[in-house]
Order: structure tokens, then sequence, then C-alpha cells
């Protein structure tokens, strides 16, 4: 029974970390008498960031990656392209600064370094470039 009710305490604190609100959380005495406490967590950080396009021209090409890691990877419109208007919507793997790099049908490209995608949640692509916000 006692490892029961630390099976749930544990995870009641795993289930903790991924939620914004207040949660409820159970403790366990050494006696075992149960007594609940409130646990605010922090709210975590929301990578996902919309791409628009307001420019005036196709993208061909979207790609972006962890400034960390130095190289693009692989286009993230894969087939599509982003036409004038359009926009998509994106999840980052990981907190932290992300760059960006379009390449437009005439072969012009735009990059924007070091985003943080905790605090930018759009990228709207312009004639003149691209701009976080």
């Amino acid at each position: 029974m006692f490892s029961r009710r630390l099976w749930s305490l544990f995870g009641a604190v795993a289930l903790s970390a991924c939620v914004e609100a207040p949660q409820q959380a159970v403790y366990v005495q050494p006696q075992g008498q149960i007594q609940q406490r409130a646990v605010v967590t922090r709210p975590a950080c929301n990578t996902a960031f919309r791409v628009v396009n307001q420019s005036g021209r196709t993208v061909e090409r979207l790609y972006f990656s962890h400034s960390s890691l130095g190289a693009w990877g692989n286009d993230q419109l894969g087939r599509s392209v982003l036409a004038p208007g359009r926009q998509v919507t994106y999840r980052a793997a990981n907190e932290g600064s992300y760059d960006f790099r379009v390449v437009w049908n005439n072969g012009q490209a735009s990059e924007l370094r070091r985003i943080n995608v905790c605090a930018a949640s759009q990228i709207t692509i312009t004639n003149r470039g691209l701009i976080a916000s």
C-alpha cells in the first residue's frame, strides 16, 4: 500500500512539470498520512510560432534550426510552397534561440538569426526580409 502511494506521488510530481496551472499534489507522510498542498509551477515556454508570408513573392524553401547547431537542416516546407498571404505554424523542438532562412521562387534569400522562440511567436516574411514579433 505504501509503494502504491509513493508511485502516486511520483506521478503527481511528474505531471505537474507539464502543466501551467496550479495543481494539487499528494504528499505522503512517513506515518502513512496523506496531506494535500497546492503546487504552483512555472509556466513552460510555448515554442509554437507562425510564419506569415506578407511579401509579394512565393517562398519555395523555409529553414529554421536551433542557433547552436550551425546548420539549416531540411526544408520545412517539403514539397509545398508558401504563397503570398499564406501562413504555416510550427513548434520548435527546444527552447532558446533559433535561426530562420527563406528562399523565394526567384532564388533570393533572407535570414534572421538568434530569435528566442519563447519571446517571439511570429516570423513575418516581407519584401525586405524577415521580422520576428
